[in-house]
C-alpha cells in the first residue's frame, strides 16, 4: 500500500482551496481539513469553508463536523485526521490535507505531545489573567512560573503564552518538558510538503475581494445565529475574525464600512502571522506559487509526483 500523503497550506485567501480540488482531480485524491475554524458546523460563510460545484466532486473530509460549543484541540484533530488518512489509503485514495493551521501541520510531521486535556475552569481563568495583565506583564508572570518558556515563545504569541501558562499551571510541568521526545506517527509515510508562497499586494487584493463576498452571502446572519447559541468566551470559535467586528457593526458602534476595513485589517494581520509561522516551522517546505493558476498546478504536480 502506497503511503504518499499531500500537506498543502498558506495564508488565508490564498486560493489552497482550489489548488486542492485541482490536485484530487489529477492524482484520485480526497481532502482533509486542516482549518482551526472550518471544522465547525456553524461557520460556513466567515471560515470560508469551501463550497461549490466542485467541492461535490470530490470526498471532503473534517469540515462542519464540530459543534461551536466543543473544545476541540490539535490533538482531537491529529486523531481524527489519522483516522481520514488512513482511510483514504486503504481505498487506494491520496490523501491530501490543505488549510491554514500551522499547529495541525505540525502534529503530522513533528508529533504532539501527551498534555493531559486542561479543564475550561482553568483555561477560561488564564484567558481572564490575560486580559487583565495585557500581554507584557501576562509574559512577565509566565517567565515567572516556567522560565523555560524564555526565547522559546514570543511576549506578542499571545495563544501559546496562554497555553504554556494553563499547562504549568494544571500540570506542574512546563510546555517544553512535554515535548521531549515526541516524534511523528508518519514517520514511515512519503509526505509531500507544499507552501502558496502569494505576494503580498495580490494577497491583499484576494482578502478584500472575499471580505465583500462573505457580506454578499449574509455573514451578519450566520453571527446572529451564534450569538444566539450563548458560547462559552473561552472557547475558540469566538476567536473568529469577523464575529467581534459584526457584533459591533450590530450595537451600532462602528459603520458596515467600518466593520469591512476591520475585518481586511484582522485578516492581513493573521496572514502576516501565517507566513511567520511558515518561516519558521516550515523551513524544509516546497514554496510555490504562480498568478498563472495551470503553472502553479503543473509547478505542484511536479513535487508530489
Amino acid at each position: 500500500m502506497s503511503k504518499k500523503i499531500i500537506l498543502l497550506a498558506g495564508p488565508t485567501a490564498s486560493g489552497k482551496s482550489r489548488l486542492a480540488i485541482q490536485l484530487a482531480n489529477k492524482l484520485n485524491g480526497e481532502i482533509i481539513n486542516a482549518d482551526s475554524m472550518q471544522i465547525y458546523k456553524e461557520f460556513k460563510i466567515l471560515s470560508s469553508r469551501p463550497i461549490n460545484k466542485e467541492t461535490k466532486k470530490i470526498k471532503h473530509h473534517l469540515y462542519g463536523v464540530i459543534s461551536v460549543k466543543k473544545y476541540f484541540s490539535a490533538g482531537d484533530w491529529l486523531k481524527a485526521a489519522k483516522s481520514k488518512i488512513n482511510q483514504c489509503l486503504k481505498t487506494k485514495k491520496t490523501p491530501i490535507i490543505v488549510g491554514g493551521t500551522g499547529l495541525y501541520f505540525n502534529t503530522i510531521t513533528r508529533g504532539i505531545s501527551k498534555i493531559p486535556n486542561i479543564d475550561i475552569k482553568t483555561r477560561s481563568s488564564v484567558r481572564t489573567l490575560f486580559k487583565k495583565l495585557g500581554y507584557k506583564k501576562f509574559y512577565k508572570k509566565l517567565l515567572d512560573i516556567d522560565p523555560k518558556v524564555k526565547n522559546r515563545i514570543l511576549p506578542t504569541d499571545s495563544q501559546r503564552a496562554q497555553r504554556a501558562y494553563e499547562v504549568i499551571l494544571k500540570t506542574k510541568k512546563s510546555l517544553f518538558d512535554w515535548t521531549i521526545n515526541t516524534k511523528s506517527d508518519f514517520i514511515n509515510y512519503e509526505i509531500k510538503k507544499i507552501f502558496i508562497d502569494i505576494p503580498r499586494e495580490e494577497l491583499l487584493k484576494k482578502i478584500s475581494k472575499r471580505t465583500e463576498l462573505m457580506f454578499k452571502n449574509k455573514c451578519i446572519e450566520e453571527v446572529k445565529k451564534f450569538n444566539s447559541l450563548r458560547v462559552n468566551k473561552v472557547l475558540s470559535a469566538n476567536k473568529l475574525i469577523g464575529v467581534q467586528e459584526i457584533n459591533a457593526f450590530l450595537k451600532g458602534s462602528i459603520s458596515m464600512d467600518q466593520c469591512k476595513e476591520l475585518i481586511n485589517i484582522k485578516t492581513r494581520q493573521y496572514a502576516k502571522r501565517q507566513n511567520t509561522w511558515a518561516r519558521g516551522h516550515m523551513k524544509n517546505w516546497n514554496k510555490l506559487y504562480s498568478k498563472d493558476f495551470s503553472v502553479l498546478l503543473k509547478k505542484t504536480l511536479k513535487v508530489v509526483s
